[in-house]
């Protein structure tokens, strides 16, 4: 367990709630002040082209074609948050009490293309909303999240609802992961190692817990090496990388891995990488990423337990 002398607790945190901070933050960390999080929120961000149809390595398993397919998958395996939307959790969360959850509490499709307009992705629910329906559930919600596309001409609307959405995490005991994409017409290169480091950057400055961004690309040079910049920009706010499009399991651990150990990131954001598979498969590389993740396995011993060879030894601390 990591206990409140480990952990930065930010200073909007009131010291009433400090006791709750803590344990959300061991809750979805497994107390290791890493995050393993399964990300959900694809079938508004990428419609239904995740679910069903062709992609990289094949078809779409069947399972995926169902919603029900990731709570099963969360609760089947060993994760630390499962993120997706209030009326995702709102329908399925009584089957499912047992997962943790991040509520996602902005959104936008993908069917507005990015010659039309710039990106802006609108709050839907307020913090306190999300607080009513824990309460009220008895669910395990210890964080909400939300992102911010720098560069859009937007980006003024999403910096100010993603503050004040912080704040209102911590007044109330919870975490605040933040999505941060440098995306827009001025954008030429989302994956520039210095516009992530920026990134991560805003996200100190908004005060989130954790930030999510995707790994940086660059000519001729190493992405776990330059991935240490935004690190380094990032403070005391966590920094986990997306997980992307589904890719040599392999080679996909690999990476974890190296963004983990080499580039000092603490932990993961894997939606596409699980979900796509059908659920036994789906399980075991969830309970691979966090072998790495949270229990600081090999990648050979990951790549074990994904191909069912042996299992997570891991006893979660809470």
């Amino acid at each position: 367990m990591v206990s409140a002398a480990d952990i930065n607790i930010p200073l909007d945190v009131p010291p009433a709630m400090h006791d709750e901070y803590v344990a959300n933050f061991n809750l979805m960390t497994h107390g290791t002040g890493r995050l393993m999080l399964f990300a959900g929120d694809q079938k508004v961000e990428h419609l239904n082209s995740d679910f069903v149809g062709e992609y990289e390595l094949g078809r779409i398993p069947e399972d995926d074609a169902d919603p029900e397919h990731m709570f099963r998958v969360a609760a089947g395996s060993t994760i630390g948050v499962y993120a997706t939307q209030m009326g995702m959790i709102n329908m399925y969360g009584r089957d499912y009490s047992d997962v943790s959850y991040l509520v996602k509490l902005n959104s936008k499709t993908n069917a507005v293309k990015g010659k039309t307009m710039d990106p802006f992705s609108d709050q839907w629910l307020s913090v306190q909303d999300v607080v009513d329906v824990k309460s009220d559930s008895g669910l395990r919600i210890p964080a909400v999240g939300y992102t911010v596309y720098v560069g859009s001409t937007y980006e003024h609307v999403m910096l100010t609802q993603a503050a004040r959405l912080i704040n209102d995490a911590h007044r109330n005991g919870m975490l605040a992961v933040l999505w941060i994409y440098p995306r827009g017409k001025d954008i030429p290169d989302e994956k520039d190692p210095h516009l992530i480091a920026g990134a991560t950057g805003v996200a100190l400055c908004l005060g989130a817990d954790f930030v999510k961004v995707n790994y940086p690309k660059a000519e001729g040079k190493d992405s776990a090496e330059i991935f240490k910049e935004a690190v380094i920009a990032a403070g005391r706010t966590r920094v986990v990388c997306a997980g992307g499009s589904s890719t040599d399991s392999r080679k996909f651990l690999q990476q974890l891995h190296d963004q983990i150990h080499v580039s000092g990131a603490q932990g993961n954001a894997t939606g596409r990488n699980i979900h796509q598979k059908p659920h036994d498969e789906a399980v075991r590389m969830c309970n691979a990423i966090s072998a790495i993740t949270l229990a600081g396995m090999s990648v050979d011993d990951a790549f074990a337990i994904y191909q069912g060879e042996k299992s997570l030894e891991f006893k979660a601390a809470v």
